[in-house]
C-alpha cells in the first residue's frame, strides 16, 4: 500500500514538472513576443485564444480533468503572457 509520503512525493515530481514546463513555456513566448514587435504584430490575438482555450479544453476531457480549470489556468497564462508581450513592445 502506498504510503502518504509517497503520494506526496509524487505530487511534488508532477508539480517540478509542470514548474519546468511552464518555464519552457515562457521561454518559447518571450521569442513569440519579440518576433510580434520587431515585425509591429498585435500583442493580442483573440483568434488564437480562442483555438488555444478549446485546445485545451477537448485535452481536459480526454484527460478527466475540469475543462473549465484547465481553460482557467490557461487564462492565466495568456494575461502574463500579454503582460510581457506588451514590455517587450514597449521596449522597442
Amino acid at each position: 500500500m502506498e504510503s502518504l509520503d509517497d503520494m506526496r512525493k509524487s505530487i511534488d515530481n508532477i508539480d517540478n514538472a509542470i514548474v519546468a514546463m511552464l518555464a519552457e513555456r515562457f521561454k518559447v513566448t518571450n521569442r513569440v513576443g519579440y518576433f510580434k514587435a520587431n515585425n509591429n504584430l498585435p500583442v493580442k490575438d483573440p483568434e488564437r485564444e480562442a483555438i488555444q482555450h478549446s485546445r485545451i479544453k477537448e485535452l481536459s476531457n480526454q484527460y478527466g480533468l475540469d475543462p473549465e480549470l484547465a481553460s482557467s489556468i490557461l487564462g492565466q497564462v495568456i494575461d502574463e503572457v500579454v503582460l510581457k508581450h506588451q514590455e517587450i513592445a514597449r521596449s522597442r
